[in-house]
C-alpha cells in the first residue's frame, strides 16, 4: 500500500499530514492514524483498491462544476466563479428584500461587489445558489456602547451556580434575572453566562455544559416556570408531586446533587405540562407558534428525546447509533408512527423548550433594561456529543464518529479527548452550511453576545477516531474563511459582539483573521507572564477581552493560596517532585504578580488582608488595561477560592457543582464584590479618559 497515495487522498481530505506541536516541533502523522481518521471521514482508505476510489470521488466532487448550495463574499469584494461559468455571463440576484439586481461577470468571470450585505439568491446561466454577503467585521463592543474607543466592564457567572429562594437545588434564569438587574444598576454592561446547551434529559449523570446533547436548543432545568406560567400554576404543580420538602432540602445543599435535583426538576415540569394542556390556558396560542416557528428542528430534537426516554425506561442504549436502523434516520417512516403515537410526550419536550426560551428571552430583557449595552453573553460549545439530538439530526454535517481534542503537549503529555463531535467541513459544504449557520442563530437569538469556546475550531480541529488514544489523531482543516463571514453577517444581524476564546495553541494567521473581523480574543490575567514576569498594563492588547480567570482556572484567591495544586496532589494528578516544583514555581508567580500591582501606587495602601489587596489590585489592573471589554468573574468579585471545573478530573472534583454563597439579588451588595466592583468601573473610566 502506497503511503504517498495515503497522505494525498488525507491531504484533499482536509487532514494536516505534517503539523507542529506547541513546543514548535514538527510533527508526521502515522499512516495507521491516517487511515482511521479518514475512515471516520467517511473516505475508506483501508487498502490500495479503497484509497484510489477514495481519491477519485474525492477528485470528482472537487473537479465538478456544479455549484454548491451557498458561498460566501465580503461585502464590496467581487467573487471569483471562473471555475463554474464563462466571463460575461449574465446574472440575476434576487435581494433579501424583494428587489431584484441585474449584473454580469466580468472578463474573468468575477461576480461584481455591488451586492448588499445578507443572503442573497443569486440565478445563472440555469443555476441557482445562496450567496451569503458579510460586512467587514462583526458588530463591536464599541458599536454596543456607542464609543470609538470602549473601555467597557461586566461579570461572568456558571449560571448552575446561582442561588434564590424556591430555585430547587441550582441557579436558573429568574436568579439570572436578578442578578443581571442589579450587575446592571452598578455599571456592568455585559453578563458572561455559562453554556445553556440541550442535555439528556434521561441521563442526569451527565451534566457538564461543555458536552452537550445539542447546540441548538437549550437545556430546560435551567428555566423558572413561575416567571411564565405564573406562582400559582408552580404551587400546584409543586402540591401535586409533592416536592416542597424535597426541592427545599436540594436548594440548602452546598453543592448541587445533579441527578436528583433533575430528576426532581423534570416531575415538576411534567405535573406543570399536564396543568397547561388542560382547558384552555391564556399561552397556548404562544406556544402554539413557538412550536411552529421553531419547525423540523424542534421537532427532530424533541421526538430524540422522547425516543431516549423510552429506552431509558427498558434499560436500553440511549446513543443513537445502538438504536435500531429504523429509528436512526429522523426522516423515516417508522420515526413517524413513532412521533403519532407518542405525541404527548414530544408536546413535553417542546413545552419544556418553549418555557426555557421564553425564560431566557425575559433575562436578557433584564439585562438591557437594567441599561447593560450587551446583555448577555452566551457561551458556544465546541461540540456536541456524538450520540446526540444534534448528531442525530444532522448526520451528514457531524462527525459522529470521531471526537475533538487535543494532542500531546507539555501540559497533557497523552493529549485530551474531550468526548464530544464536531462539524464535518466536507457535510457543510454539501448543505450549505446549514448546521452552522442554525446553530449561530440558536445561540445569537437571545443573547447581546457570543463567546466561542476554542474558537481555533473554526480553522482547525484535532479528530481523533472513538476510542482511540488522543495521540492517535490528526487536524482537520475548516473553511475558515466561509465560516468567519458567516459568523460575522450573523452577529451583524443579531446586533450582538462575538468573543472568541483563543487560549492555547493558535495556528499562525488566525488571530490576524479574527481581529479584521472584530472578534475578540481573550487574555487571562494567570497567563500573561513569561516566567512569573508579568505583562505592564499598556502592553496588555485592545483587541482582546481580559479577565482574571475561566471555569478551567483556579479562582484568583484559590491561585493565590495554591489551592489547584492541592487538588492536583490530592488526587494524584502530580508527582511529589512535581508538586514541590510547583510549589516553588507558584511562589515566583505570586512575587511577580505582586511587583506589577505596586507599579500603581493606588494599590496596597490599606491595612487589610493580604489576599483581599491582591484581588483588588488585580480587578483595578486589568480595569486599567487597553481591553475594550473586562469580564470579571464574580467568584473573583466574592473572593472565593475554590474553582468550578477541574480539567482532567470527572468525579473526584465536585466540577460543575458548586454554588455561589447568598442569594443573585443580593450577591454584588456583600462588602468585598461592591467594594471591587466600585474599583473596576472607576479603573475603566480611567482607562477611557486616558486612552481618549
Amino acid at each position: 500500500m502506497s503511503d504517498a497515495q495515503l497522505e494525498i487522498l488525507a491531504s484533499r481530505a482536509g487532514l494536516a499530514v505534517d503539523w507542529i506541536d506547541a513546543n514548535g516541533r514538527p510533527q508526521k502523522v502515522a499512516s495507521s492514524v491516517l487511515r482511521n481518521v479518514l475512515i471516520g471521514l467517511g473516505h475508506p482508505a483501508g487498502s490500495a483498491q479503497e484509497i484510489d476510489a477514495s481519491l477519485q470521488e474525492l477528485q470528482q466532487v472537487q473537479q465538478t462544476r456544479h455549484l454548491p448550495p451557498l458561498l460566501t463574499a465580503d461585502f464590496g469584494v467581487g467573487l471569483s466563479l471562473a471555475h463554474y461559468f464563462e466571463p460575461e455571463t449574465p446574472c440575476e440576484i434576487h435581494l433579501e428584500d424583494g428587489s431584484r439586481l441585474n449584473l454580469k461577470l466580468d472578463a474573468e468571470a468575477i461576480l461584481p461587489g455591488l451586492i448588499p450585505v445578507g443572503y442573497q439568491h443569486v440565478s445563472i446561466d440555469g443555476q441557482e445558489f445562496t450567496l451569503a454577503v458579510a460586512p467587514t467585521r462583526c458588530y463591536s463592543v464599541g458599536d454596543a456602547v456607542e464609543s470609538p474607543i470602549p473601555r467597557a466592564w461586566g461579570l461572568s457567572v456558571q449560571l448552575y451556580s446561582l442561588r434564590r429562594p424556591g430555585d430547587g437545588g441550582f441557579g436558573d434564569t429568574q436568579a439570572l434575572e436578578d442578578l443581571a438587574r442589579v450587575a446592571g444598576e452598578r455599571g456592568a454592561e455585559a453578563l458572561a453566562i455559562s453554556p445553556l446547551h440541550a442535555m439528556f434529559g434521561s441521563d442526569t449523570q451527565r451534566y457538564s455544559p461543555y458536552s452537550p446533547s445539542s447546540r441548538l436548543f437549550l437545556n430546560s432545568l435551567y428555566a423558572a416556570p413561575g416567571a411564565i406560567l405564573g406562582d400559582r400554576a408552580l404551587r400546584t404543580a409543586i402540591d401535586a408531586t409533592g416536592l416542597a420538602a424535597e426541592l427545599k432540602h436540594l436548594e440548602a445543599s452546598p453543592l448541587i446533587d445533579w441527578p436528583v435535583a433533575a430528576e426532581a426538576k423534570h416531575r415538576l415540569l411534567q405535573a406543570l405540562y399536564e396543568g397547561f394542556v388542560q382547558g384552555e390556558h391564556p399561552l397556548h396560542a404562544d406556544f402554539s407558534s413557538f412550536r411552529h416557528a421553531a419547525g423540523e428542528a424542534l421537532e427532530n430534537h424533541c421526538r430524540f428525546e422522547a425516543i431516549q426516554e423510552a429506552r431509558a425506561a427498558k434499560g436500553e442504549s440511549l446513543d443513537w447509533r445502538h438504536w435500531p436502523e429504523q429509528w436512526q434516520n429522523p426522516r423515516s417512516a417508522a420515526l413517524a408512527e413513532f412521533a403519532e403515537e407518542n405525541a404527548g410526550r414530544i408536546g413535553f419536550f417542546a413545552f419544556c423548550q418553549w418555557l426555557i426560551t421564553r425564560c431566557l428571552e425575559r433575562a436578557q430583557t433584564a439585562a438591557r433594561s437594567a441599561g447593560m449595552s450587551v446583555g448577555l453573553i452566551a457561551d458556544l460549545a465546541v461540540g456536541a456529543d456524538g450520540g446526540g439530538s444534534q448528531a442525530w439530526s444532522r448526520q451528514d454535517e457531524l462527525l459522529a464518529s470521531l471526537t475533538v481534542g487535543a494532542p500531546p503537549d507539555i501540559l497533557n503529555r497523552t493529549g485530551q479527548g474531550w468526548g464530544i463531535s464536531a462539524f464535518s467541513p466536507e457535510g457543510l459544504v454539501r448543505n450549505g452550511f446549514r448546521a452552522f449557520i442554525e446553530m449561530l442563530r440558536a445561540n445569537f437569538a437571545h443573547a447581546g453576545g457570543l463567546r466561542i469556546d476554542h474558537v481555533m475550531g473554526l480553522q482547525r480541529l484535532w479528530v481523533i477516531p472513538n476510542g482511540a488514544s488522543p495521540a492517535d489523531g490528526a487536524y482537520l482543516y475548516y473553511p475558515v474563511d466561509d465560516l468567519l463571514r458567516l459568523l460575522t453577517l450573523e452577529s451583524h444581524r443579531h446586533q450582538a459582539i462575538v468573543l472568541g476564546e483563543d487560549l492555547g495553541t493558535v495556528a499562525d494567521g488566525l488571530r490576524e483573521k479574527l481581529i479584521a473581523r472584530s472578534i475578540l480574543g481573550m487574555r487571562v490575567l494567570l497567563f500573561e507572564q513569561d516566567n512569573a514576569h508579568f505583562k505592564p498594563i499598556l502592553d496588555w492588547p485592545d483587541n482582546a477581552l481580559a479577565t482574571t480567570s475561566t471555569h478551567d482556572l483556579p479562582t484568583l484567591n484559590g491561585w493565590w493560596h495554591g489551592r489547584d495544586i492541592d487538588w492536583n496532589a490530592r488526587l494524584g494528578l502530580v508527582n511529589a517532585p512535581g508538586e514541590i516544583e510547583w510549589r516553588h514555581h507558584r511562589e515566583r508567580e505570586r512575587e511577580g504578580l505582586r511587583r506589577v500591582l505596586s507599579e500603581d501606587p493606588q494599590n496596597f495602601r490599606e491595612e487589610s488582608h493580604e489576599t483581599d489587596q491582591v484581588l483588588d489590585a488585580a480587578i483595578r489592573f486589568l480595569g486599567h488595561t487597553r481591553a475594550p471589554l473586562v469580564l470579571l468573574p464574580l467568584e473573583d468579585a466574592l473572593g472565593i477560592e475554590q474553582q468550578a471545573n477541574l480539567p482532567g478530573t470527572t468525579d473526584t472534583h465536585p466540577n460543575w457543582s458548586r454554588r455561589l454563597p447568598g442569594d443573585s439579588e443580593a450577591l454584588l451588595d456583600d462588602p468585598d464584590a461592591a467594594r471591587r466592583l466600585e474599583l473596576l468601573a472607576c479603573a475603566r473610566l480611567q482607562a477611557a479618559e486616558r486612552d481618549q
